[in-house]
């Protein structure tokens, strides 16, 4: 089983203190065994002597421990912590955002599409104002009706005086051809 990222973070801490307390207390048997510091006639006087010294030593050690890098890893976690937050809050923001402009659309829609069927329902047999209005309002249902919309053939008359020339002159290719 995994745990979560606190019971990791004690796993941490537990195997870094059971090495330092393993780097001193190898540390204080290579000091009575070097004959470097205070040697008794009695081994429970040099016991209590160097148990001394090892507290004092990791007292030390967890003091420089605290001051210097348990302050400074707090305060990275404490940044952090704060950053996700403050992205989780922008995304929360951003999607009640989203859902209030979709619904603030479907709402238009929903009223525009009120307005043409009341005025349907009172001119049966017309065609509302909005679908054919040069300037009008966009229907709802044209929008999505436009693929059925032919507007029929063009009844004006065009005047060409001379056809456009297009770059390629038909005379000029057969008089070519002849001549080759």
């Amino acid at each position: 089983m995994q745990g979560t990222g606190q019971d990791s973070d004690a796993e941490i801490r537990l195997m870094g203190l059971i090495l330092a307390q393993s780097a001193l207390v190898g540390l204080g048997i290579g000091v009575f065994d070097a004959d470097l510091w205070l040697k008794s006639e009695t081994a429970m006087l040099n016991g209590f002597t160097y148990a001394m010294a090892a507290f004092f030593v990791q007292g030390i050690a967890y003091y420089f421990f605290k001051m210097f890098f348990e302050q400074e890893m707090q305060e990275r976690v404490k940044s952090t912590g704060m950053q996700k937050s403050r992205e989780l809050r922008y995304k929360q923001m951003q999607s009640n955002f989203d859902n209030r402009r979709v619904e603030m659309e479907m709402r238009m829609q929903e009223a525009q599409l009120e307005r043409e069927l009341r005025w349907m329902e009172s001119n049966p047999g017309k065609m509302p104002p909005s679908w054919g209005v040069p300037g009008g309002p966009q229907s709802i249902v044209s929008q999505y009706d436009t693929g059925q919309f032919n507007p029929g053939i063009p009844n004006h008359d065009v005047e060409v005086d001379q056809p456009i020339n297009l770059g390629i002159n038909e005379e000029e290719d057969k008089d070519t051809k002849k001549k080759k």
